[in-house]
């Protein structure tokens, strides 16, 4: 990027392109708007989905809905996408609507300063480069900044260690002895795809997670060709989803005859799937399911590798100061 003294004001810098980044542009576009800037950090498109690739990671939202409702995929080959094949679709999104030269890779916006007189922002990357623009659209997601434990002597650790969220490709897991810490949506889906390869796997737990069936399944070739000659039924399929996931969460709001009934999911598959009593003991819950749960784990697998030989769930907290 130039100085914003040899640039013209721009009308609209969007942050992030990510899912929300690019979706933003297609609205624009849609609009009649090609006037617009991405500034993307890395160098490449996708986001939490560019940068989170450890065993695994998928989405634990029905493909169909998963996607940008404009731009359908029929070419999904699971109903519960894994994370290779979302980023290809965000890529082939971006090549299909022409969104490359409107992004600028490399430039991490660090400050965004607002100057009321001239109604503009200039924003300003890590690297120090500056640009105005007249509106800004923060399309920032979390899901890619890791935040480590607060847990003394970690700094000191001589083993590997890494976040899911930056998963070191090039760390052989096979026959090795390996520790996760925590049980939430990553740990459910790392735990099983590495519980078979590793030497030995201890899941330290602070609070035993409510797991819920998945549900999920291959999406036939047959399926894909009724999709793709039909846009309209994928449509459809789109919406019968969406309605019967928002059915559901209205037990997040209250509704308790749905509190009960997954309440019940959960115990069930608990009770099918973990055979062994003590740690069937570690994973049941000690408190009811809270009727306006913060986070779910529905949908995940994580009780499927807590069954391989050489696996322990360790039900403690690691809090700052407690571990030695």
């Amino acid at each position: 990027m130039e100085s914003p003294a040899t640039l013209p004001i721009q009308p609209i810098g969007i942050i992030g392109a990510g899912f929300a980044g690019i979706i933003a542009a297609l609205h624009l576009l849609k609009q009649g708007r090609d006037n617009f800037i991405i500034f993307e950090r890395a160098s490449d498109v996708g986001g939490t989905w560019r940068d989170n690739v450890y065993p695994g990671c998928a989405c634990d939202v029905p493909s169909y809905v998963y996607s940008i409702a404009d731009e359908p995929n029929p070419e999904w080959s699971r109903m519960y996408s894994p994370q290779p094949e979302i980023l290809d679709y965000l890529r082939g999104v971006v090549a299909k609507h022409g969104l490359e030269k409107h992004i600028r890779y490399g430039a991490d916006i660090v400050k965004a300063v607002f100057d009321e007189t001239r109604g503009c922002w200039t924003l300003t990357d890590r690297a120090g480069r500056s640009v105005e623009v007249r509106a800004v659209i923060a399309a920032l997601g979390p899901l890619n900044r890791p935040k480590w434990p607060d847990i003394p002597g970690i700094d000191s650790f001589q083993g590997k260690a890494f976040h899911t969220s930056t998963w070191d490709g090039e760390c052989d897991l096979h026959g090795k002895r390996v520790a996760v810490i925590g049980t939430g949506a990553s740990a459910i889906q790392v735990v099983p795809s590495i519980a078979p390869v590793v030497g030995s796997l201890r899941v330290f737990q602070r609070t035993a997670a409510w797991v819920s069936p998945r549900n999920d399944s291959r999406v036939s070739d047959a399926q894909k060709r009724r999709l793709a000659r039909w846009p309209g039924l994928q449509r459809l399929f789109r919406n019968i989803i969406y309605n019967v996931m928002e059915v559901r969460g209205r037990m997040f709001i209250g509704n308790k005859m749905l509190h009960r009934f997954v309440s019940r999911q959960c115990i069930k598959k608990l009770a099918r799937e973990v055979h062994d009593p003590e740690t069937r003991r570690k994973l049941h819950w000690r408190k009811p399911l809270p009727i306006r749960c913060r986070v779910s784990s529905a949908f995940f697998r994580l009780t499927v590798g807590l069954q391989h030989t050489g696996t322990t769930v360790v039900p403690t907290s690691l809090q700052p100061k407690a571990v030695t």
